[in-house]
């Protein structure tokens, strides 16, 4: 078997290595257009992870990288005067240039063929080979040329970067973040032999234009980030290597091989350097493409699937956790007003794949100074043991919450025209004494014909308040959780059957005219609503302050008001939704001005002394349209301005066309941008699974509430058994009387 190799990166090398290892018959020989001892940028970082995969792979090249290894577990953050550090982490790094002749020593050992200086045309050049492997980096000629069956994408990312050297060896993985009259740097730092680390510095284009960036030589560009950061160089230069100032791209392609021509690393995909390496992804790609050919032999197809189906969802991961680690860097000034330590713990979980509690795991030390430091600010200073994130106070108005779990609405679907009964007595009451700090009560509908179904719940007749009211008082008598209720009008997503009966299907019969902004059906099947008049939107209004008059008279804590998730006034926000042509259309502002009307009609009835929140859907989820993640953040301003004290971001159900990106916490990046670049408190909602992310979540400045639905609903006790599972049994969570038996005692006692 004859196999030719485009590209004598280490990704091409370490194919070549393992296959000619497992194959000493077969003819492999490798070509590069560079010499053997030129290549770009500095040092190369793996994971203690990743070497096991390099050992098993190839264990002699294995021990010989092992032992030019320069190791750390420490990252250090220097910013505003501070440096932090926390340990644990595991790293490995070594010179480029030492890794490729390590893989050139074991290629000429194993008999692989290495003709350098030799450019290639692409593929078509070596039509006598059995099998192509291009690892022609991220300018791929062979991606290129075969773009209509790969269809790669190619994303450029919107910061700046340089890859620099220094003979200043760092003992951490160090990121250095500082502000000047021109704008904010970052700097990514670390060792890879005795002498060097990687030194790349990354801005905006704003703050590298402000700068002169853009019009200095590399030399003066150079000495420019020298005076900028000569506080950590001491007094060390830095060093080029074919530098220059880039934008990052994110190559991504559909197939990753045609014929028997196959790609790997930078040629077939990239990650962002904030979150790995490319080294890296290239030679675990050529661990599994040597793997599947080894399984299938000479049935090149079969063996270039099996690797496709091998590694493209690990890839995936890897691309989707560096494109969150790649938003965080270039969005950084949203956190430049956090104090040190929110900054850190905030960088160091943007991926979401490293969590409060993995940080804890690492290293125990940093996290107790972090959560001494949380609770001093927010609310239990000098409260021991310093409780988790999740157990701190938070207060809006009037409203003190003895944590920061919430109860997220969740519609029961077991009312009787409105009337709620015991299911919702013990479903809400249940969680109430389980510890949460706030419960919020389904989505209440103003009105009859408001609601989605007929056994949603209601507050538009004095019965519902006395049914609320056993439920308040029994929230209020047996624990110390606070309690608000959602109020709602379905719109065109209304008359609908029971969600077990059948999720977003009309009644058989029964039912009732659907209102919306638009005559714009949720679906096909599903009536068409009638367009608002001015009398409409006055009667809504009116419904809305009897409810809010009814549910002071019910004496909940706090009102929330539904404008997400394709309702009534969520549907007036998305312009998919709304295409009116008068003053409540066209615009953002106008599309807000009647949920904004109906705010301030509530707001005017509601205690002073009683928050409201306003629930969105920070993104309609469609493509090339709707409503945005910029548009929330517009929408958080208005409502900011307009006096809403928390905003609870969700996103997407607006619209059957929507296509979600789940995830882990998946919905938090919008809480994130709402709550600090508007600066108004947020609840984050989501894919929530648990205790650790609500710390990583709250202690990170993401959101200062967490709700949490089907948790809840597994588990009524969720926040109870957090304070379980974390060994803390201080302030923030209470235990009723009646359960004090199964109180832990505080961790290392008992």
């Amino acid at each position: 078997m004859k196999i030719s190799v485009i590209g004598g990166g280490p990704g091409g090398l370490y194919f070549s290595l393992l296959m000619k290892k497992a194959y000493p018959a077969y003819e492999v020989a490798v070509v590069e257009r560079n010499r053997a001892d030129d290549t770009f940028g500095w040092g190369v970082v793996f994971s203690d992870g990743t070497l096991g995969n390099l050992e098993e792979a190839d264990p002699e090249s294995y021990r010989m990288i092992r032992e030019s290894f320069v190791h750390w577990d420490d990252i250090d953050t220097h910013f505003a005067g501070q440096v932090i550090r926390s340990g644990g982490h595991g790293f490995c790094g070594l010179a480029r240039r030492r890794l490729l002749a390590i893989l050139q020593e074991r290629c000429e050992q194993v008999g692989v063929t290495l003709e350098y200086q030799r450019e290639s045309a692409g593929p078509a050049e070596f039509a006598d080979a059995d099998l192509i492997v291009a690892a022609d980096g991220i300018n791929s000629v062979t991606r290129r040329q075969h773009a209509d069956v790969l269809k790669p994408s190619v994303e450029v990312n919107k910061a700046k970067f340089i890859w620099l050297g220094t003979t200043r060896t760092f003992e951490a993985f160090t990121f250095i973040i500082r502000e000047n009259e021109h704008g904010l740097f970052q700097v990514h730092a670390y060792p890879f032999d005795a002498e060097t680390s990687t030194f790349i510095v990354e801005t905006d284009e704003r703050s590298w234009r402000r700068a002169g960036l853009d019009a200095m030589s590399i030399d003066e560009g150079v000495a420019y980030l020298e005076r900028l950061f000569a506080p950590e160089l001491q007094g060390h230069r830095l060093l080029t290597n074919k530098s220059d100032w880039i934008n990052f791209r994110t190559v991504k392609c559909e197939r990753w091989s045609t014929g028997n021509i196959v790609l790997i690393g930078d040629a077939v995909h990239t990650a962002h350097f904030s979150i790995g390496s490319g080294t890296k992804l290239a030679m675990e790609d050529a661990i599994v493409l040597v793997s599947a050919l080894k399984e299938f032999g000479r049935d090149v197809p079969k063996a270039l699937e099996a690797y496709y189906d091998r590694r493209w969802l690990d890839v995936a991961k890897i691309q989707r956790a560096a494109k969150v680690s790649r938003r965080w860097f270039e969005e950084i000034s949203r956190y430049k007003q956090f104090h040190p330590q929110q900054l850190v713990l905030s960088m160091m979980t943007r991926s979401k794949r490293v969590t409060h509690e993995n940080l804890r795991i690492r290293d125990e030390g940093y996290i107790a100074r972090f959560d001494r430091w949380f609770a001093d600010g927010h609310g239990a200073a000098g409260v021991e043991p310093a409780p988790p994130p999740m157990f701190t106070p938070f207060t809006l108005r009037g409203m003190k919450l003895r944590n920061r779990v919430v109860v997220s609405p969740m519609c029961q679907y077991s009312a009787d025209d409105g009337t709620i009964n015991d299911w919702h007595l013990v479903h809400l009451g249940s969680r109430a004494i389980g510890g949460a700090g706030l419960v919020i009560a389904e989505m209440t509908d103003i009105s009859r014909d408001g609601r989605i179904s007929p056994g949603c719940a209601g507050l538009y007749k004095p019965e519902h308040a006395a049914a609320w009211r056993r439920v308040v008082d029994f929230v209020h008598a047996h624990s110390e959780a606070k309690i608000g209720i959602q109020l709602g009008h379905a719109g065109r997503k209304g008359s609908t059957k029971l969600l077990w009966e059948g999720y977003n299907k009309p009644l058989d019969e029964g039912n009732w005219e659907l209102i919306g902004p638009s005559a714009i059906p949720w679906s096909a099947a599903m009536q068409t609503p009638r367009p608002m008049t001015r009398v409409d939107m006055d009667a809504v209004k009116a419904d809305y302050e009897r409810a809010t008059k009814l549910a002071l008279e019910a004496g909940f804590d706090m009102l929330e008001l539904h404008c997400a998730h394709g309702y009534l006034l969520s549907s007036f926000i998305s312009p998919l939704t709304n295409t009116r042509e008068d003053e409540y259309g066209g615009s953002l502002e106008s599309r807000a001005r009647f949920p904004l009307e109906v705010f301030d009609a509530i707001r005017a009835i509601w205690p002073d002394d009683r928050p409201i929140s306003a629930r969105i859907s920070a993104t309609d989820w469609v493509e090339g349209g709707g409503f945005t993640e910029d548009d929330a953040v517009a929408l958080g301003r208005l409502l900011k301005r307009r006096g809403v004290d928390l905003v609870d971001v969700s996103a997407g159900q607006t619209t059957p066309d929507g296509k979600p990106i789940y995830g882990r916490m998946f919905q938090t990046p919008f809480s994130d941008r709402i709550r600090n670049e508007v600066g108004i408190p947020t609840i984050a909602v989501g894919n929530i699974q648990g205790w650790d992310h609500v710390n990583t979540i709250i202690g990170s400045g993401r959101a200062d509430l967490c709700a949490l639905a089907r948790p809840h609903l597994l588990d009524p006790y969720l926040t109870l058994r957090a304070a379980v599972d974390q060994g803390y049994t201080g302030a923030g969570v209470h235990w009723p009387n009646q359960y004090i038996s199964v109180k832990p005692s505080p961790r290392g006692e008992g």
